[in-house]
């Protein structure tokens, strides 16, 4: 052992996740979560339920379950609470998703069927193609929040939770930056108390959220958490937070092909992208303003990974092109089709083509799951603000103001690993093996 580790307060009671939002991503989560608790499915996708972490020498052949290294909390103690603008219970919003069969969702009826969502916080200015009734009305921004509080307080006592954790899994938002009333908790406030314009939703759940000392995870790739009154609120409340817009579909393949062409210093002229989608999250993105902030977030990952500034031969002025295309009949079987244009030995020319049908809401809910689970596994090692450690799971990792992100798929499973080791006292893996050759 390196040391003696990191206290953990034992995983005890319930846990309960509230999502915002109770759409395909959700319902997948929930559906899958029970499904799994019957033995009627796996949980393929998710590192907290089937990944495995290696101790000591590659000799020592000790490789146990992440779940059972670490106190993590079971399936069987979680429990859901949702949001949303709609009033469909999970088992008719996971129908009309298309998502999963009818078979898996008759199996799973009654548990889906008592998931029905509280009214939500909602601005028809930050997402225009959705219209719903199930919305909460308030004096402020601030009176919103506090109903979000109360709900919260509610949820947690109703159902005898212990802990619970946030996760975002609503639309995306239109694009904004950061501006003066983001800066610090006082003007956050006092903007909430005003109706700020320029404080979306979102961040209205993240900030009922951690002033109740929840976890808040964002799915989307919203400006809500990486401002600088959210993340002092966070450490001053004893809450985590991490990245932004889970790491699914097309990013995720960029994350594995990318370190491979620098680990091999191969060149790169162009990598031009195009999605199709059909589902809620393609008919959202459609709209320019909604587009615009997941184009930000899809754009940033190769120009970190390929470290342009330290390689301008080989990547300094590559093409980069983004493209969302909201296509109904492929609902939420999503297309990611990528053409790579890369250059070798002498400058020859090469191509690489990527065409991956992917189902985003089943590539997105273990995700979920995972963060809740790894977020609350957090706050009860005493961990609070910022966990980069869990880049992983994000589009968009949140650092350290100045910090630059790391998007290499294969480093951040490193970091979440050594987190984990760093956390039981066990010796972090650096990949030397010196220790093999005498």
């Amino acid at each position: 052992m390196a040391e003696n580790g990191v206290e953990i307060a034992p995983a005890e009671g319930k846990l309960g996740i509230l999502l915002v939002g109770l759409g395909a991503v959700s319902t997948t989560l929930v559906a899958g979560v029970e499904a799994v608790k019957r033995g009627i499915s796996q949980p393929v996708g998710s590192l907290t339920q089937m990944g495995t972490i290696r101790l000591g020498k590659r000799t020592d052949a000790n490789s146990p379950l992440i779940k059972d290294f670490v106190p993590l909390a079971s399936l069987d103690d979680i429990v859901f609470g949702a949001w949303d603008i709609f009033t469909d219970n999970a088992f008719d919003s996971a129908t009309n998703a298309g998502v999963l069969d009818k078979t898996l969702l008759d199996q799973i009826g009654e548990p889906l069927a008592s998931l029905s969502p509280m009214p939500a916080v909602f601005e028809q200015s930050w997402v225009k193609r959705l219209h719903g009734n199930n919305v909460k009305t308030g004096k402020s921004k601030m009176d919103l929040a506090e109903q979000l509080i109360a709900d919260i307080a509610r949820f947690k006592s109703e159902k005898n939770c212990s802990r619970l954790v946030m996760v975002w899994a609503a639309s995306t938002e239109i694009y904004i930056e950061e501006s003066d009333v983001h800066r610090s908790i006082e003007a956050f406030e006092k903007g909430l108390y005003d109706s700020d314009p320029k404080i979306a939703p979102s961040m209205i759940y993240a900030y009922a959220a951690i002033k109740s000392g929840v976890p808040f995870a964002n799915g989307a790739p919203n400006l809500t958490v990486d401002i600088p009154a959210i993340v002092q609120l966070a450490e001053e409340n004893g809450a985590p937070i991490c990245g932004k817009d889970f790491k699914t579909g097309q990013t995720l393949m960029k994350t594995i092909i990318a370190p491979g062409l620098k680990a091999r210093m191969l060149g790169l002229d162009g990598w031009y992208s195009t999605n199709i989608l059909g589902n809620r999250d393609g008919e959202v993105l459609d709209d320019p303003e909604n587009f615009k902030t997941k184009e930000e977030s899809k754009l940033s990952v190769l120009e970190h990974i390929l470290q342009t500034e330290v390689y301008p031969d080989l990547y300094g002025d590559f093409s980069h092109v983004v493209r969302i295309n909201y296509y109904p009949p492929r609902g939420d079987n999503k297309e990611g089709w990528d053409n790579i244009d890369i250059f070798g030995w002498l400058g020859y020319k090469m191509q690489i083509k990527i065409d991956f049908l992917c189902r985003d809401s089943i590539l997105a809910a273990p995700l979920a799951l995972d963060l809740a689970i790894f977020m609350d596994l957090a706050q009860r090692s005493g961990m609070k603000g910022i966990q980069e450690w869990l880049s992983f799971y994000f589009k968009a990792p949140q650092t350290a103001p100045g910090l630059y992100p790391e998007h290499d798929l294969f480093i951040q499973l490193m970091k979440l690993k050594n987190t984990l080791r760093h956390l039981r006292g066990e010796e972090m893996i650096t990949h030397l093996g010196r220790e093999y050759y005498g």
